[in-house]
């Protein structure tokens, strides 16, 4: 721990006068402090996670799989102190007397230091901000060198989980509606392959919940969800407003989890939660987010479907007498790069507001933002109200059909009520 303390030391020097500042605070100040004042710790680290993220323009299934590392590890900190509930990964006990809130802090600092190495001197001056504020027994109790510790067994447990695994080849289908690359890129293969076998959080296997078959082709339900999509998603004369197409913009400029984070972080402060259960609250919705992803990514690849722009240029090849070809057909977004059944935002959205609607009710509101389109927001009502905008902007974007969102709901739902009836269980 040599190295630690050496570090310590320089990123507390580099905040030398703050730490003047925080010895001028009388000790009754900081010991009265309220429960919603010590869970600022952990919503100060969520933005910086999600000010990490968002520098890095970090595609969506990266940024869950950063954004659950973040949060477990902080929450296995505080939790290893706390001990209110049953432990994410890390059993081993933290140092008696050790401050919950300096361990939040330097797990967080070292998990992002490790995924984001490029943000070092913003996340030390950081840590060297969040320590000033502590009195001088928290910065001393050996929860800094605690909070590294369980980052860096949450680090080791993720270092062989799949992340970094090449995919096996992938042979593009000559079948009618499987994937076919879609422009402007006209990738080879599908992104993100490496997911459908990532190691889970939670889950016992990618595999666990699979949504059931899409619908055959020459289908009703395939024939109307056609329809939709085609009027509703083209670029040019589609049945839709103005309201519609920002909407379908705004749920896609930006990841999942920079729009519902800071949803938590927002009811962590108006429900006055303490530290340990803000710190469990974002650990639960960012594994459930996590896990969703995989799980989303194994049936992608299992299913293996065309995107609507692929099917509506190839509809006389269907089979169905209802769907009608228009080979000049675009859509309002860019078709993601990889297959269409089940859709990934809608399926994570579940599951993040799943999680937030059992702690909170689903009649809750809250306002949405998005770093990829300031000054656009979005206020909902509820959060079942958030996943039916977020299914109808896929639809609106042109990248979706309905049916695939639907199923992607139902998964990102069971994949929630399985996090929070398996991990981090009351004591």
């Amino acid at each position: 721990m040599s190295e630690v303390k050496d570090r310590l030391g320089r990123i507390v020097a580099v905040a030398a006068p703050a730490l003047m500042v925080a010895a001028l605070v009388p000790q009754a100040t900081v010991a009265h402090a309220s429960p919603t004042a010590h869970a600022r710790v952990v919503v100060e680290w969520n933005r910086a996670l999600l000010a990490a993220l968002t520098a890095a323009q970090a595609p969506p299934p990266p940024a869950m799989r950063a954004a659950a590392i973040v949060s477990s590890s902080v929450f296995d900190a505080v939790n290893g102190i706390t001990h209110r509930y049953t432990p994410y990964a890390v059993t081993a006990r933290a140092p008696r007397g050790a401050s919950p809130r300096a361990a939040a802090a330097a797990a967080a600092h070292r998990s992002l230091v490790s995924l984001f190495p490029a943000r070092r001197a913003e996340l030390d001056a950081l840590l060297a901000t969040t320590l000033a504020g502590l009195p001088p027994r928290e910065r001393n109790s050996g929860a800094v060198e605690w909070g590294i510790s369980v980052a860096d067994t949450i680090l080791a447990r993720r270092a062989h989980d799949g992340f970094t695994t090449e995919p096996p080849a992938y042979e593009i289908s000559p079948t009618i509606g499987r994937w076919q690359p879609t422009p402007p890129a006209f990738p080879p293969a599908p992104a993100f392959r490496q997911f459908a076998a990532m190691t889970p959080w939670a889950l016992t296997s990618p595999a666990q919940f699979v949504p059931p078959a899409p619908p055959g082709l020459t289908s009703a339900r395939y024939a109307r969800d056609f329809a939709e999509v085609r009027a509703r998603g083209a670029a040019t004369g589609a049945e839709r407003t103005t309201f519609d197409t920002e909407t379908a913009v705004f749920w896609q400029s930006t990841t999942p989890v920079v729009l519902w984070d800071p949803v938590a972080d927002t009811l962590i402060g108006r429900h006055r939660l303490d530290l340990t259960d803000a710190a469990l609250l974002l650990a639960q919705v960012n594994i459930a987010m996590a896990d969703t992803v995989i799980a989303v990514w194994h049936a992608k690849n299992y299913f293996d479907t065309w995107r609507p722009i692929t099917a509506i240029h190839g509809a006389a090849l269907d089979g169905n007498p209802r769907t009608e070809a228009d080979p000049r057909w675009q859509p309002v977004l860019v078709t993601p790069a990889f297959q269409e059944y089940p859709a990934g935002h809608p399926a994570v959205s579940q599951a993040a507001a799943a999680v937030l609607a059992h702690r909170f009710g689903d009649r809750t509101g809250y306002t949405l933002v998005s770093p990829g389109q300031p000054g656009v927001t979005r206020t909902l009502r509820s959060f079942s109200g958030g996943v039916a905008q977020v299914t109808d902007a896929r639809i609106l974007g042109g990248i979706h059909f309905r049916f695939a969102c639907d199923a992607a709901t139902e998964l990102g739902r069971e994949v929630a009520a399985y996090v929070e009836a398996t991990q981090m269980r009351r004591r």
